[in-house]
């Protein structure tokens, strides 16, 4: 079935609207081209009872774009990009940590184990939201109390789902990776690209007409 978004390359919007403080999802913006302005989503992102992972980051990820394309303040000139990327250890959703003992148990609890990395991305514009989902997986190596210990005091993983940045520090102790590692990293760039292309906004690979 096509996609209801316009199928074109060119575009017909210079910029988006990115609802997210995220210097990473700014970082991966910016790497395909696309200009945009920052409008943070603030939002409760507390996980609902006996929700699944996948149910949770396309409900979050579509109320952070929704929230800022319904803001009183909010123009509506362009379109509202938002994500959200969670890990998944088991069937457990592992936030970012609250304080040292929480990001050192996250930490131990994917040592030496395989987990999903679930990223969301979501568009909204005139009133529709438009939702794709990137799927990965990460595999640690076996973690001892010391490193844990050493890679917290870092400060790297403390803003970080999961506790730990795939493009930093924590690179060195990750086996394997099944995916995309910008999704891991906290924007599906294929995803986001198919959206931004289909949506008629200037990024590559789209054109002028």
């Amino acid at each position: 079935m096509k996609h209801p978004l316009c199928s074109e390359s060119h575009y017909q919007f210079e910029k988006v609207c990115l609802a997210s403080q995220s210097p990473r999802r700014r970082e991966l913006l910016s790497q395909i081209g696309a200009a945009f302005d920052v409008m943070p989503a603030d939002i409760d992102e507390r996980q609902l009872a006996n929700e699944a992972p996948t149910d949770y980051v396309e409900r979050i990820t579509k109320a952070k774009a929704t929230a800022i394309w319904q803001a009183p303040d909010y123009h509506q000139s362009v379109p509202v990009l938002a994500s959200d990327t969670a890990v998944i250890n088991g069937h457990s959703i592992l936030g970012k940590p609250v304080d040292k003992a929480d990001g050192v148990a996250m930490l131990k609890a994917l040592s030496g184990r395989t987990h999903w990395v679930l990223s969301g991305v979501a568009l909204v514009w005139q009133q529709e939201c438009y939702y794709r989902l990137s799927k990965n997986q990460v595999t640690f190596s076996e973690l001892t109390d010391e490193l844990i210990e050493r890679y917290w005091q870092t400060g790297e993983g403390h803003d970080k789902a999961g506790c730990y940045a795939v493009q930093g520090m924590a690179a060195s102790f990750i086996e394997n990776i099944e995916g995309s590692f910008s999704a891991i990293m906290g924007l599906p760039l294929l995803e986001t690209t198919q959206l931004l292309v289909a949506a008629g906004v200037k990024c590559w690979p789209s054109k002028a007409d």
